[in-house]
């Protein structure tokens, strides 16, 4: 018979990690590539491991679990190959490769669609206001001047963070987590 207090932390522990630990990601991945064009390292590897805490606790079998690492390892290498055709930033890939795991094959293109799609809206945005001159309550802003600069890139982790929260409902990692 299983231990129900042992399954119901565990459980409890899931929810904590789906409803804190990832929405919080992605808050300070998109807030943080905002203001300085970067997304920690360290902010990836916790994505990772919030993963490997949540796949064990919800009791996911090995082929599933290696199903995600698949599905994480296929945007890295993806990821990495725009990265070195400066399409995108380093952090930017980290960040899709860390949550695809989260995400698996099971909404993987519905992420990476709404991405795409958000990081156009963002980038023609961008290039609309730098097409005109900077506010001046926002000209002592050393970041919004930055943001402003033609020759910069995008914040693409902004686009990413936003459809990974709009697509997690659907993911079988939370239906497992709520019990769906």
């Amino acid at each position: 018979m299983p231990d129900l207090r042992l399954e119901s932390l565990c459980m409890s522990l899931s929810i904590v990690i789906l409803l804190g630990l990832f929405p919080l990601a992605m808050a300070y991945a998109a807030a943080s590539d905002l203001v300085s064009m970067t997304i920690s390292n360290r902010l990836c590897l916790a994505l990772i491991a919030g993963f490997a805490i949540c796949a064990i606790s919800l009791g996911l079998g090995l082929a599933e679990i290696g199903w995600h690492l698949a599905a994480g390892g296929l945007v890295l290498a993806v990821a990495f190959g725009f990265f070195a055709a400066s399409w995108i930033g380093g952090g930017d890939a980290k960040l899709a490769a860390a949550t695809a795991l989260w995400f698996g094959f099971d909404q993987l293109i519905a992420y990476l669609a709404i991405a795409g799609l958000l990081g156009g809206i963002l980038t023609a945005a961008l290039l609309m206001l730098r097409a005109r001159p900077l506010p001046a309550p926002a000209s002592d802003w050393s970041w919004a001047q930055r943001l402003h600069r033609a020759n910069e890139g995008v914040p693409y982790g902004i686009a990413l963070a936003f459809a990974a929260l709009l697509v997690l409902p659907d993911t079988a990692i939370w239906r497992a987590a709520i019990g769906l």
